[in-house]
């Protein structure tokens, strides 16, 4: 067991470091988080927010998630370290979270749509909201 083990975290280190820096957004994705976010202010970051449909999860990179609550109010989350995968939107984001929200630190998973076969996981940041602003119709 000790030695399987020995294995495995000298497999993990031949790899090398990972880099967890994000990327920058590509023409696409910037014109797509504009779009989203357009003509809503960002507001103080939360660490939770409710646990809402999931269908309203928009991917904008492999590192941002959009929470559409309604035409008001998203939130945005920058992942912690990135999600290698996550913006080509082949795979199920399963979340795991422990209670009625989802909060900082959650864990989600990509899962292959068509085998099942687990991915990447993942760690969710603060979430910042962005609400239309009051004054505009």
């Amino acid at each position: 067991m000790i030695l399987a083990l020995a294995v495995f975290v000298s497999a993990i280190a031949a790899c090398g470091p990972v880099d967890s820096t994000p990327k920058p957004l590509t023409d696409k994705q910037s014109v797509r988080l504009t779009k989203e976010l357009s003509g809503k202010v960002a507001g103080e970051a939360v660490n939770c927010i409710s646990d809402f449909n999931g269908a309203n999860v928009i991917r904008i990179s492999d590192d941002i998630l959009l929470y559409r609550v309604s035409g008001r109010l998203v939130y945005k989350n920058t992942l912690r370290g990135g999600c290698p995968g996550l913006a080509n939107d082949n795979d199920v984001i399963v979340t795991e979270q422990f209670g009625s929200q989802k909060c900082r630190g959650d864990l989600i998973k990509l899962v292959d749509r068509t085998t099942g076969i687990q991915g990447p996981v993942c760690s969710l940041g603060e979430f910042v909201p962005y609400r239309k602003n009051k004054t505009a119709g």
